[in-house]
């Protein structure tokens, strides 16, 4: 509870940085990001939309990934307009569909371009079910599956670039700590939800997924370990944050609780990203 009041007031943690650090105060020391490139997921609202902001600001060229091409391309000219001299691609990219994941990928290598930083930041809240074309349980199949399967396609590309240019490679992932709501078989309850719509519970579906994306760090980043490569995996709570995560309901009452959340946070003044600000 103590822990919970301090964060609240925006105390410092042992980062040095606590819950009204701006992502423009965590990135002050980066230096120039101009060769490097970050593809960032989610980037159109939201947690994706400062960080892909800042990384701009700091000279970082982005390739956002959307499955709203129009939404996507309007960040990049608003992003464009503040920043004269970004770099920023705007590509399609569903991640419920290992298709358009597969796609998307083969796009990108045609672009011939490194990859220093992929930051896996989407996410869904589904409260209603439903299933991929895949097959797969729809929260599942976008914040979990679809990523492992990016980061697996990338990773030669980072691993790569990392071993080229002498500059560490980063993977983040950007999970929750409602990860830890869930216990049980969890290769059981993920059929049981994708089988049978009457055992779907969203909350139930969004921490099995977010628990997959813990489980998937934490051996990515033994495998990395043992490869030797010069690529690090995170995993990250974002704390408590206003985002567009519950938009399949918005209204009235997800609006004032979004509003309870925010915290006395800006929406410039939500984000602690410490792992991305030691790229040089």
């Amino acid at each position: 509870m103590l822990e919970t009041i301090k964060y609240l007031l925006g105390s410092t943690g042992p980062s040095g940085y606590g819950s009204k650090t701006t992502a423009e105060q965590v990135t002050d020391n980066c230096g120039d990001l101009h060769s490097c490139t970050a593809i960032i997921t989610g980037a159109t609202s939201g947690i994706g939309a400062e960080t892909a902001r800042v990384l701009a600001k700091r000279g970082a060229r982005l390739v956002l990934p959307a499955r709203n091409l129009k939404v996507a391309t309007e960040m990049k000219n608003r992003f464009a307009s503040e920043f004269c001299d970004s770099k920023i691609t705007v590509m399609h990219l569903d991640l419920s569909s290992m298709k358009s994941v597969r796609q998307f990928v083969s796009e990108f290598e045609a672009l011939n371009l490194p990859l220093n930083l992929l930051i896996n930041n989407a996410g869904k809240f589904s409260y209603e079910h439903g299933i991929s074309e895949d097959g797969i349980e729809m929260t599942f199949a976008t914040n979990y599956l679809g990523h492992f399967l990016l980061t697996k396609l990338l990773l030669k590309k980072m691993i790569t670039t990392a071993k080229t240019t002498g500059v560490q490679g980063r993977i983040v992932n950007v999970t929750s700590g409602i990860h830890t709501w869930f216990s049980g078989d969890l290769i059981r309850s993920l059929g049981q939800i994708t089988r049978d719509k009457s055992h779907y519970d969203a909350t139930r579906a969004y921490a099995i997924s977010k628990l997959a994306n813990v489980l998937h760090t934490k051996e990515l980043a033994s495998r990395l370990q043992m490869m030797e490569a010069n690529v690090t995996v995170n995993c990250v709570h974002p704390g408590i944050v206003r985002t567009r995560l519950t938009r399949d309901r918005e209204g009235f009452i997800t609006g004032c609780c979004d509003n309870m959340l925010r915290c006395n946070s800006s929406e410039s003044k939500k984000y602690k990203w410490k792992i991305l600000c030691r790229l040089q």
